[in-house]
């Protein structure tokens, strides 16, 4: 016990995307744009919705929060991913790792539970209109929230126990560019089946879960919609079109990930920079530029900080 304490890991090192610095600073130029239109198109969305009392109603408040997430999930991996672009050693303390793998976790489980509750209220909305008042009022809305919140937190206590409980003697090399479970008990010095087939009981089955739960309440949609006039139909396609988009691109990396944490493909890496980094940029343009109400009020917010801006002149 005493030797593995002497040689236990204080640091890993990334590998990072690629070791072409050429391809390492055109990543830079473009993650980095990519990280700002993330911040700022998931802010507008946030502002928009808050100062636009006609988006009061549950689809957009369960809106305001996925692109909460959406800021604080890129913000966990992107900033230390930019930084290893730029630096030929890319290290991390293990304190740091694991707590970057606890917040990746929080996020992105919640994320997933705020999809799945948004296929949901679309599901009422459609199915029953005539019940949404009594059914999705704000209240329910709120314990809905708080119930993502508290299940992604659990969630990722359960990841983070998993990790921190295997000793780390060396190796310190993750073939990743940020610290996840996979490949980080990878390194342990240890058998890690056991905590492998725990992950997928976990990660992999909440991913899975949720997606079946998901096409199951799309299919029900679409069989329903027959009901519906042409308008409606429209628009019910319009919205769920949108929400399905989102899903498919955040879902589909995460079931690829972890119902195998026992195996990684060079591809991982790839797969893995769409949820962390092109989903959370693409969730404003995909909800923004396919709806109407939020392009016709940020339309009105703008109107609005012009003529307050004329005013104080």
């Amino acid at each position: 016990m005493d030797a593995l304490n002497q040689t236990r890991v204080t640091e890993f090192v990334f590998l990072g995307l690629t070791d072409n610095w050429v391809l390492e600073i055109l990543f830079f130029m473009a993650f980095s744009v990519m990280y700002v239109l993330t911040l700022l198109g998931n802010a507008l969305i946030m502002v928009t919705i808050v100062f636009t009392p006609r988006l009061h109603t549950p689809m957009y408040f369960f809106l305001s929060n996925l692109s909460f997430i959406d800021i604080c999930h890129s913000s966990v991996t992107i900033p230390k991913m930019l930084e290893g672009l730029l630096l030929e050693r890319k290290t991390i303390s293990f304190d740091n790792c694991i707590a970057q793998l606890f917040f990746l976790h929080l996020f992105a489980c919640s994320e997933i539970f705020l999809l799945t509750i948004m296929a949901y209220d679309r599901y009422v909305a459609i199915c029953a209109p005539l019940h949404y008042p009594s059914v999705m009022h704000m209240k329910v809305c709120i314990q809905l929230v708080f119930a993502l919140w508290l299940g992604g937190t659990v969630h990722s206590l359960v990841q983070t126990f998993l990790t921190i409980r295997l000793p780390y003697c060396g190796p310190s090399v993750i073939d990743s560019y940020f610290c996840d479970v996979p490949p980080v008990i990878k390194l342990a010095c240890t058998d890690t089946y056991l905590t492998g087939m725990l992950i997928v009981s976990n990660s992999g089955a909440i991913s899975l879960a949720c997606f079946l739960a998901l096409v199951t309440s799309y299919m029900v949609i679409l069989v329903s919609l027959r009901k519906q006039s042409a308008e409606g139909r429209r628009k019910a396609l319009s919205t769920c079109s949108a929400h399905f988009m989102v899903v498919v691109l955040f879902f589909g990396p995460c079931i690829f990930i972890y119902t195998r944490p026992d195996t990684s493909f060079s591809v991982d890496k790839v797969v893995s920079v769409f949820y962390t980094v092109v989903t959370p940029v693409l969730n404003p343009l995909i909800y923004t530029f396919r709806n109407e109400e939020v392009k016709s009020a940020m339309k009105h917010l703008r109107q609005r900080q012009v003529f307050f801006m004329k005013s104080c002149t």
